[in-house]
């Protein structure tokens, strides 16, 4: 091993290490010491990882350990938010898991070891190593679903997630085993030129891609591999539940891109069609069926899906402008996502989990900052100006115009206006219903890095809109390298 492909992997080996330093330290700490110790730690662990993602990045591929992995502004931008998600995920969760039990050296050692598959994920060149940074990630995503063992709920879906995640990946791999049979390599930048100059039936390839798009779309959650999103999202522990729905995201933004866009180009014709059919249905269900949820974070669930629909339109142009555009949007959402579950962690406490919709009536007039957050945080998701939401929408709306495909994109604007609905109906809730009275009312008591952290998050979806261009040139920088 070369210092160069030390130095590509970096991070990926800090993190790791300091992951199994954490989950042996606990060992050892008396009680009173080793939940802030873990999370500080943690907390410093993460923000190496993003520093070393930075200070090695290259804005050009640079390939190391055989190409198995690459450095490039791409992988550099997602390991940062990846960092930058879990940090957030940790400071907000802290309150909320420390009464439940979870907050010891297990949830830390989860967090860390899910954030090197997320990382190897962003960074994979290899078919092989993509598939075991998304292995990484699943089970330590299994895992903390399940952490609270005395919830049948977290039980329940846990089972449900490994079972169906289970299924995914044996999917997933079997049509990968037939790429390699067909093109003879794993390398994902030689796929497109190896199935180039394959000239047997079609037949087989289509299947390969077929069964690879079911596998990556069951991850993200798309339609109609969504089955388990809305019964995991309720069923975990919020602490969980912001973690899976925020980092993952992005990763799964960079395994797609890479294998789709520059890995099977070649066949963009076949995967354009079924992402087009894909994204309707996604948009279509997600934003319809969230409507009649009385459970926010089952609600958000569907949103999810949603949003997963609207990202994907972005990879479907097949164009560098589309897929800079699906990027911003994907970080974009992670972030307000972030926020969103931090106002429910934040409101939530012991034997309290305020995750019913009528739980928030009146919020803002017991607690009206928390409900000018959310306020924000919802107009974000739904679109509306001048929130960074309306401008991810509007350039995945651009892209997808200019890619020829105006039709798709009056459908989607359609089904974004019946979405804002279920959104805007969180904010008639908080600022024009009474006081909840199914108890004795939430209490937003947040730790105070929490406070602080919740206040920006929900502000910058203000705050950022004149610097909205910056994220747009940096992620078309990062995609024109790459195309």
């Amino acid at each position: 091993m070369t210092n160069q492909d030390i130095l590509i992997v970096l991070p990926e080996i800090v993190i790791a290490l300091m992951a199994c330093f954490i989950l042996v330290l606990d060992l050892y700490l008396p009680a009173t010491k080793k939940k802030n110790f873990g999370y500080g730690l943690s907390l410093v662990t993460l923000m190496l990882g993003a520093g070393l993602s930075i200070v090695y990045s290259e804005p050009a591929p640079v390939y190391g350990l055989n190409d198995l992995v690459l450095m490039d502004g791409l992988s550099a931008i997602l390991k940062v938010g990846i960092c930058i998600s879990t940090g957030f995920v940790l400071v907000y969760s802290r309150g909320y898991a420390d009464v439940r039990g979870l907050w010891k050296g297990e949830f830390f050692a989860l967090a860390l070891f899910g954030v090197v598959g997320m990382m190897v994920m962003t960074a994979s060149n290899h078919l092989l190593s993509l598939y075991v940074g998304l292995e990484l990630l699943a089970l330590c995503l299994y895992t903390m679903v399940a952490l609270r063992i005395d919830s049948t709920a977290a039980s329940e879906a846990a089972m449900k997630y490994f079972v169906l995640g289970a299924l995914a990946s044996g999917i997933l791999l079997y049509g990968i085993s037939l790429l390699y049979g067909l093109t003879g390599t794993l390398y994902i930048n030689e796929l497109s030129v190896s199935i180039v100059r394959h000239d047997g039936s079609m037949l087989p390839r289509t299947m390969a891609l077929i069964l690879v798009l079911v596998g990556l779309l069951f991850k993200m959650g798309a339609v109609p591999f969504h089955m388990w999103v809305p019964d995991v999202y309720e069923g975990s522990p919020t602490s969980s539940t912001i973690y899976l729905a925020t980092a993952p995201k992005l990763a799964g933004f960079a395994i797609i891109l890479r294998l789709l866009a520059d890995g099977l180009e070649s066949l963009a014709t076949e995967w354009q069609g079924m992402l087009l059919v894909v994204c309707i249905i996604s948009l279509a269900l997600g934003n319809i069926i969230a409507i009649a949820q009385r459970n926010i974070k089952r609600m958000l669930a569907y949103s999810a899906i949603a949003h997963v629909g609207f990202f994907l339109l972005g990879i479907l142009t097949g164009q560098a402008s589309g897929y800079a555009s699906a990027m911003a949007y994907i970080l974009i959402y992670a972030a307000v996502t972030l926020g969103a579950f931090g106002v429910i962690l934040a409101l939530s406490r012991d034997g309290v989990e305020a995750d019913l919709i009528e739980d928030y009536s009146g919020l803002n007039q017991s607690h009206p900052w928390a409900a000018f957050i959310m306020l924000l945080l919802m107009f974000s998701l739904a679109g509306i100006p001048p929130t960074i939401g309306f401008y991810a929408k509007l350039s995945v709306l651009q892209a997808v115009v200019n890619a020829g495909m105006t039709w798709v994109a009056v459908v989607a604007v359609v089904l974004s206006v019946i979405g804002a609905f279920y959104y805007l109906r969180i904010v008639k809730v908080m600022y024009f219903d009474d006081l909840a009275t199914s108890h004795s009312g939430l209490q937003f008591s947040p730790k105070q890095d929490a406070r602080i952290l919740l206040t920006i998050n929900g502000l910058a979806v203000l705050a950022l809109m004149p610097w909205i261009g910056e994220l747009a040139t940096l992620c078309e920088g990062a995609i024109g390298v790459l195309f």
